[in-house]
């Protein structure tokens, strides 16, 4: 029983002591590579390199360090790193297989870097989504929605289709689409409108806003109202345009009509 108590306090004082300077080691390697990214990140800030490589290269930097750790967590428990580096190869084929969505979308994310389709604070459409882009990661790019909502796509599928960058031109082009009666006059509420748009200082002189007939309708004469205004200005007008030419139509007499539909009856005699 003594002999027995002697082996396994020998293996707990040679292995024991392995495992607490393993677990030190990757508790303090991991802090010191938390330390060294936050370092990176900010020494990229104030070199005010773009937010979307900061991200993403803040991402790559962690990751390789976590690795260094582990491996050198593993080599305080008399594992030797080389063969473990060469057994992680042999197996790399079949674990690449197995995660061949999370690398295209580690492929994914390096070529929206390179090509930068779109960059941190930018409004876009992508993967069927509508939002500002708040981060771009390894694996994934992260979007607010207009309704506060933060949405996850991986970054394969926001390359496998159209990307919408909202943001990048700077301007855009408001489309309205408004319509008066047959009976109203076409040049008064051009006329009421062309002045809406003249009165508000968000609306840009050049391009030059555009008021025409577009559609005679079954119920309406239809104008398109087409106003260019800052990327960051769009929903404002868009609502405020809308709203005061409502109001304006109203008190200049202008009708709007809804759809509708004459019924005619006849009287057949037998």
């Amino acid at each position: 029983m003594e002999g027995l108590i002697s082996k396994v306090w020998e293996l707990l004082t040679i292995y024991g002591l392995k495992v607490i300077a393993a677990v030190v080691v990757f508790v303090v390697g991991r802090w010191i590579a938390k330390g060294l990214t936050k370092f990176a990140k900010t020494m990229m800030d104030k070199k005010q390199i773009d937010p979307t490589i900061l991200s993403f290269a803040a991402n790559m930097v962690y990751t390789a360090l976590l690795l260094f750790v582990i491996m050198a967590a593993l080599a305080q428990l008399g594992i030797q790193t080389t063969s473990f580096i060469a057994i992680i190869g042999a197996a790399g084929l079949a674990v690449g297989l197995a995660l061949q969505g999370s690398l295209s979308n580690f492929a994914a994310g390096f070529l929206m870097i390179i090509f930068r389709p779109f960059k941190v604070g930018d409004y876009i459409e992508g993967a069927g989504v509508n939002g500002t882009v708040e981060a771009i990661q390894i694996f994934t790019t992260q979007l607010l929605t207009p309704d506060n909502r933060t949405v996850i796509i991986p970054n394969s599928a926001l390359t496998a289709g159209n990307i919408t960058n909202w943001s990048v031109k700077g301007t855009r082009r408001v489309d309205l689409v408004m319509g008066i009666g047959y009976e109203d006059d076409i040049d008064k509420a051009r006329a009421i409108m062309a002045d809406i748009l003249s009165k508000d200082e968000r609306i840009l002189k050049d391009p030059a806003p555009q008021i025409a007939v577009v559609e005679l309708a079954d119920s309406s004469v239809n104008f398109v109202v087409r106003p260019w205004v800052k990327s960051e200005h769009y929903w404002n007008v868009y609502f405020d345009t809308t709203e005061k030419i409502k109001k304006n139509f109203d008190a200049q007499g202008i009708s709007i009509p809804f759809p509708q539909s004459d019924v005619h009856l006849y009287e057949h005699k037998q």
